[in-house]
């Protein structure tokens, strides 16, 4: 079995004193978070970093003490472990990767929960939530 690894971030912001997500949606339509395959000696951040600037153009910051990781099988043949940070301070204009992604956005938990496609993503998100909802300062 051919055995893949992705990494990414869920990316929050505060505005107006709101806690909101960075979201994305596929080109295939689905809406999830920036993640990409790990490439050559890339460590899990570095993947994450580069992933989100080229998918959303923007540059982040990661939030130490979370990483949540997901397997599951894409497709007949493939294993697929994936590796979620959250991240934050964006900096710079949020950018489409036209090639891979066809909106991307900035909304409220309640929002997020709406559109995310998939169960373990929503799960994922929780995690994320949950996570800073412990540690507040995190998005300080």
């Amino acid at each position: 079995m051919k055995q893949e690894k992705s990494c990414g971030a869920l990316v929050f912001r505060k505005n107006s004193g709101e806690t909101e997500v960075l979201i994305i949606r596929q080109v295939q339509g689905h809406w999830c978070f920036p993640k990409g395959h790990v490439e050559k000696k890339e460590t899990e951040h570095e993947t994450a970093l580069r992933e989100i600037k080229e998918e959303t153009g923007l540059s982040v910051t990661i939030i130490d003490g979370f990483r949540e990781t997901l397997s599951y099988s894409p497709k007949a043949g493939v294993w697929k472990e994936v590796v979620y940070f959250i991240a934050g301070n964006p900096k710079g204009k949020v950018k489409v990767q036209e090639e891979e992604l066809s909106e991307i956005h900035w909304v409220s938990a309640g929002k997020a929960r709406s559109l995310i496609t998939y169960s373990n993503d929503a799960s994922m998100f929780e995690k994320a939530l949950s996570y800073l909802n412990d540690h507040p300062e995190a998005l300080a």
